[in-house]
């Protein structure tokens, strides 16, 4: 299917939480917004091309939809614009998984709509000194716009485009993200952290932990139970430091698998 939409010069966004109005502030210059949350209301602003709040259908009938609500409330988002979008529109999620969503929008968009599942691989933390060399996932999942939706992202917003599969991502990410967030929640029940005797090492774990430390727990959970792949990423990490636990507390390599403890002539060795 090919977009009956040549020209997008309007965008609606469904949510205005913190990562909607990071991207109402970087696609204001060069689009007109129509943003719809009743939970956090937009104020007008003329700035750039114009933001103006809306309802749901009024977003409906923008040439491009973002559903920049949390990944549980995707079909609930979905419900209220169906009826609405216009044949051609293209509609594309920013959730941190891909697989469910897309098979929600396959699922509840007209046939006539064009889907894109995307994953901005930042943050509101992350990008608060701009976009440019950030990554963004893009996963094609019914029509032809990616390429030129790519394009824009490469040349106007200066990020990184990965094109991959829903599948595809949220293998990765079930490591990538599901391992930094998980690590990083342990560690802030762990404080008070040392904060003044620290290492260059310890310090760059603690700036990982300060970029997702005020995520929002709805993106905590989608990481670790929306994602189908993340279970036994999180299992084998729990296993391994079980391993290591056992290790140190018995200094046996033969019941670990971990080498065994090293000799004194062998702590010496610098």
């Amino acid at each position: 299917m090919s977009s009956k939409i040549r020209t997008i010069s309007t965008i609606g966004i469904m949510g205005f939480g913190a990562f909607g109005q990071l991207m109402a502030r970087h696609l204001q210059p060069h689009f007109a917004l129509r943003v719809c949350d009743p939970a956090n209301a937009p104020a007008a602003d003329a700035a750039g091309k114009g933001l103006q709040p809306a309802t749901a259908a009024e977003v409906a009938a923008c040439d491009l939809v973002i559903l920049a609500v949390p990944v549980p409330a995707i079909p609930e988002a979905i419900a209220a614009l169906r009826p609405h979008l216009k044949a051609g529109a293209i509609v594309l999620d920013v959730g941190s998984v891909k697989i469910g969503p897309a098979r929600a929008m396959q699922a509840a968009l007209p046939d006539d709509v064009e889907i894109i599942g995307t994953h901005p691989l930042f943050g509101p933390q992350s990008a608060r000194n701009g976009l440019a060399g950030l990554k963004i996932a893009l996963c094609p999942i019914r029509g032809r716009s990616t390429p030129r939706i790519a394009a824009f992202l490469r040349r106007v917003l200066k990020l990184k485009v990965i094109v991959t599969t829903a599948d595809a991502h949220d293998r990765e990410v079930a490591m990538v993200q599901g391992l930094t967030h998980l690590i990083a929640k342990i560690l802030v029940r762990m404080e008070p952290l040392p904060r003044t005797m620290t290492t260059a090492s310890f310090d760059l774990l603690m700036q990982a932990t300060e970029m997702v430390r005020y995520d929002a727990p709805n993106v905590f959970m989608a990481i670790e139970r929306a994602n189908p792949h993340a279970k036994a990423v999180r299992d084998r990490f729990f296993a391994l430091a079980e391993e290591m636990r056992l290790f140190l507390e018995h200094g046996d390599g033969r019941q670990t698998g971990l080498a065994a403890t090293p000799t004194d002539s062998q702590l010496l060795t610098v």
